[in-house]
């Protein structure tokens, strides 16, 4: 079970302009591959901020939330709305394990003693890191399963999607697109805005569940943080966007995933 000293770190009294920049950092990395950058920001909450393993997650939820709210509308102009709806049965099959997921993991979350809690965010990290050279290093192709099968893979993927993006307060966009593109077919673009459309419900329900242990008064205490790493997030995923294909991937995504690891490895380690 989480301690109160989980739940509720110090208040911030970092510098706005630190805040500021390191969340257009954040925003900056996860924009020139598309993501929203949360499973980068968490670690940074962490090391660079010093906030508990729960506190620092349900920041990174918040602030996940508000990025996807506002990623939405610009991924939705991107692809049309007709062909997002199209594949209203794939967003439904995963939302059915997902939701499930998303509750589960924010229940063992808040249970999890804060050592076990750094070591699991340690290996999603690992996991994220992977999601990510698999995604853009290789060509996708599709299971082609039938559809007996597809349903029920479709729920259990969903599911754990769900727990992992519960448990490391992320939109799970890294996890969410490779199986919508591996188990439903469909084309990276229009999986994208799929992905976000699960991501939102599969988030609040995450922040429900959360709500019921009083784990939102780390939002109260730095309420002025999250906002400007907010700001500081979205800026970035702008400028990030913009640069999206000026570094090639097979040396961008690299590093990332290296940055990833090192992650996991100083998580590990975390007392």
């Amino acid at each position: 079970m989480a301690t109160e000293q989980d739940l509720v770190s110090l208040r911030s009294t970092h510098s706005t302009p630190l805040v500021f920049g390191a969340g257009a950092a954040i925003g900056v990395l996860g924009g020139m591959i598309g993501l929203g950058g949360a499973e980068f920001r968490l670690p940074l909450l962490i090391g660079l901020f010093g906030f508990a393993a729960l506190s620092a997650v349900i920041l990174n939820k918040a602030m996940s939330l508000v990025v996807v709210l506002v990623a939405l509308p610009a991924r939705l102009a991107a692809v049309s709305a007709s062909e997002v709806a199209a594949h209203w049965p794939v967003a439904v099959n995963l939302l059915a394990g997902s939701l499930l997921g998303a509750w589960a993991g924010a229940t063992w979350a808040v249970r999890m003693r804060s050592s076990t809690l750094y070591k699991v965010l340690a290996a999603l990290m690992v996991l994220m890191a992977v999601a990510l050279l698999v995604t853009h290093t290789t060509t996708m192709g599709t299971l082609a399963l039938p559809l007996w099968a597809q349903v029920p893979i479709g729920v259990v993927a969903g599911f754990g999607i769900g727990v992992v993006a519960a448990i490391m307060g992320v939109a799970g966009g890294e996890l969410l697109i490779p199986t919508i593109v591996l188990l439903f077919g469909a084309d990276i673009k229009t999986a994208g805005s799929l992905s976000l459309l699960v991501s939102l419900p599969t988030m609040l329900v995450a922040f429900a569940r959360y709500s019921r242990d009083g784990s939102f008064a780390v939002l109260g205490a730095n309420r002025r943080f999250t906002l400007v790493m907010i700001a500081g997030s979205i800026s970035g995923a702008v400028l990030g966007g913009l640069l999206l294909g000026v570094f090639p991937d097979l040396v961008l995504i690299p590093a990332l995933a290296v940055i990833l690891l090192v992650s996991a490895v100083k998580l590990a380690r975390h007392d």
